[in-house]
């Protein structure tokens, strides 16, 4: 299905990466993009790492490159967009990164995780330097962000006020167990449940969120809109979710609240 000038169809998949199977995870990648296209998808979005498997400590040391490769293939087989996470290395740094190939198979854009998470990524990976890239796709401006950078609002006002009306998160949020934090763990369900939806609201862009599925990670990934509503949200098991990007929400919900336009004057 070709997407109109105002409107893209986008696939969330949920659903966990092997650690260290990456010819595994990606095989079940081209299934569910195959599936994706079925449904009328234009563009789909992949968790964090899932190539490899997150395991930041275990993974970090095998270079990404025939991922990146196959992923290409991949979104060429399907004749879709494809935002996929794996590891880079560059000079002697290895970074979290995150690609969008192109239904060619052309790589439009990576950017590299800003904002690590915890003891583990942070003993590895270094953080990437650079914002992310604004890119077309399909008549849709396009940014990329990876799992904690969505929770600054810093992050995603700055892509925003770049001309992102997209923000393509793959993520891997984990569930915490209560002896984690004493009494009172941070419950992260709250991130794609409640963060995503208000950055959407608050940069007045669309947000697509992909995280691993449970029982160990907090699922629940997430389409939302300008207006900080989910167009479509998955449980806590593997699932893919597809809802429609429509620029015209996009104008009303800009026209509505001039919360951009107060830092563009």
């Amino acid at each position: 299905m070709k997407a109109s000038a105002t409107t893209l169809r986008v696939a969330v998949l949920q659903a966990t990466g092997l650690v260290n199977s990456g010819a595994e995870n990606l095989r079940r990648l081209a299934t569910r993009a195959h599936e994706a296209r079925q449904r009328g998808a234009n563009l789909m979005v992949t968790p964090e790492l899932f190539a490899s498997g997150y395991a930041p400590t275990l993974v970090h040391g095998t270079d990404g490159a025939a991922q990146r490769a196959q992923l290409s293939a991949i979104a060429v087989e399907h004749g879709m967009g494809l935002v996929a996470s794996t590891v880079e290395h560059d000079q002697g740094k290895h970074y979290i990164s995150a690609s969008f190939f192109s239904e060619t198979g052309t790589e439009l854009t990576r950017y590299r995780k800003q904002h690590l998470f915890g003891h583990d990524e942070n003993a590895v990976f270094a953080p990437g330097a650079q914002p992310p890239a604004v890119v077309t796709f399909n008549g849709v401006k396009i940014a990329l962000g990876i799992c904690f950078d969505v929770e600054f609002p810093e992050f995603v006002r700055s892509a925003a006020l770049a001309g992102a009306e997209l923000l393509c998160v793959p993520t891997a949020v984990p569930l915490r167990a209560a002896g984690d934090a004493g009494d009172q763990p941070f419950d992260t369900r709250l991130v794609p449940a409640m963060v995503v939806p208000t950055r959407a609201l608050e940069s007045q862009l669309f947000i697509a969120y992909a995280n691993h599925a449970g029982p160990n990670f907090a699922g629940l990934s997430t389409i939302a809109d300008p207006y900080g509503r989910h167009l479509s949200a998955a449980a806590d098991d593997g699932e893919l979710i597809v809802a429609d990007i429509d620029l015209g929400t996009l104008t009303q919900a800009r026209s509505d609240t001039d919360y951009l336009a107060r830092f563009t004057h």
